[in-house]
């Protein structure tokens, strides 16, 4: 069997929550999870029945350079992406690296150069690109439905951090980064704002606040134990765009009976789409003199963005394992040589860092603060003529 012919062979570094859902969408996909790799081997051994593994590896760095291993997914605490990801690249593996890509901006370019570079297939999840309501609405508003945007709003709500008794290793800067709450999940709603609407965010300005002063010092079996945070609860952007519109975004991981709310409102004088994450199976559409839901099933949808993506016929709701799974495929699609459209890259893991920085100097000086980089636009997702990682190596 060939290279291309076989199931494509994935190691996945990470074994909690994010660790498990790229396992399930690596087998989805017709793929096999060969290693997997914790802080330990005796770690990653414990963990090879929940991920499906094959073999546990004896650290990251063996997983990287296993011979068994064409894909590497990279679902670490964020302080250690940016290594594993560049030892990803220097082996000549395809990398999926969860975001944020690097908890730096100056980290994360180079990263991005770096895979440019060499040529091989990197991806960052931003894989709420991929619920099929999403594309529908993609889909009508690149044909002028709702005429030329003018307000671009929403919020993303979590409540997983809503108990002061509640912590995480996220909460930790030296873990997790400057940004907690922008920097995980508002990164996700202004990548699909941009990514939606074409719009790109050129300047905006920013609050960050904290429910709680202080948490549970995690690693310690003491739950007395308490240390200060370092990291947002919740954040409020608004912002300008390179087309004209303004917006606004509020963020939040302290909001009660908000378990997983991503919801926008995109508006043009004509009509306004909507899209609430935690009830994936519709697209809400509202014009001047009607509104309507819009199933988001395979038999519903009117666009072949939306259908593409849309598996199951309507009242069969997909969820964000589906989305994942979704993303997971269109990645290996591109090892092979396809080139999927709105398959998020290096490059927008660079974007999402440049945004995130741009909120936390403007919440430190109180001042609209310049976005870099708002002339970049989406990759060419790998339609440059570089060939798939394992056709090189075949």
């Amino acid at each position: 069997m060939t290279a291309l012919a076989r199931p494509l062979r994935s190691g996945i570094i990470g074994t909690g929550f994010m660790g498990s859902v790229h396992a399930a969408a690596v087998r989805a996909a017709g793929g096999t999870v060969t290693r997997v790799a914790s802080r330990s081997k005796a770690g990653a051994e414990q963990a090879l029945a929940r991920l499906g593994g094959a073999a546990a590896a004896e650290s990251p760095k063996a997983l990287i350079e296993s011979d068994d291993v064409d894909v590497v997914h990279i679902c670490t605490p964020n302080a250690a992406h940016a290594e594993l990801a560049n030892l990803a690249i220097a082996a000549g593996k395809s990398v999926i690296c969860e975001k944020p890509l690097a908890t730096t901006a100056k980290d994360a370019a180079a990263l991005y150069a770096e895979a440019n570079r060499a040529g091989v297939v990197n991806a960052v999840p931003f894989v709420y690109r991929f619920y099929p309501a999403v594309r529908e609405a993609r889909a009508r508003l690149q044909a002028g439905e709702a005429g030329p945007l003018w307000l671009l709003h929403g919020s993303y709500l979590q409540d997983w951090l809503a108990d002061p008794g509640a912590s995480n290793w996220r909460v930790d800067p030296t873990i997790g980064g400057g940004s907690r709450a922008f920097g995980d999940i508002g990164v996700h709603w202004c990548d699909l704002m941009e990514f939606v609407t074409g719009h790109r965010i050129e300047r905006l300005v920013a609050q960050t606040a904290l429910a709680f002063s202080e948490r549970p010092q995690t690693g310690l079996d003491s739950p007395r134990t308490t240390t200060a945070v370092g990291t947002e609860d919740g954040a409020t952007v608004m912002f300008e765009t390179n087309q004209g519109a303004i917006g606004s975004l509020l963020v939040s991981q302290v909001s009660p009976g908000r378990k997983n709310r991503l919801w926008f409102s995109f508006e043009g004088p004509d009509a306004t789409f909507s899209f609430n994450q935690e009830r994936p199976d519709s697209l809400w559409v509202g014009g001047n003199t009607y509104s309507r839901t819009i199933s988001s099933g395979s038999d519903s949808l009117s666009t072949e963005q939306g259908k593409r993506y849309a598996v199951l016929p309507a009242g069969h709701p997909q969820g964000y394992q589906d989305s994942f799974n979704s993303f997971v495929a269109d990645v290996y699609a591109a090892v092979r040589g396809a080139a999927p459209d709105g398959l998020p890259d290096f490059r927008d893991g660079l974007r999402a860092a440049h945004i995130t920085e741009a909120v936390l100097e403007s919440a430190a000086t109180g001042r609209w603060v310049d976005v870099p980089g708002r002339d970049h636009q989406s990759s060419p997702l790998y339609g440059s003529g570089a060939a798939p990682i394992l056709e090189r190596k075949s």
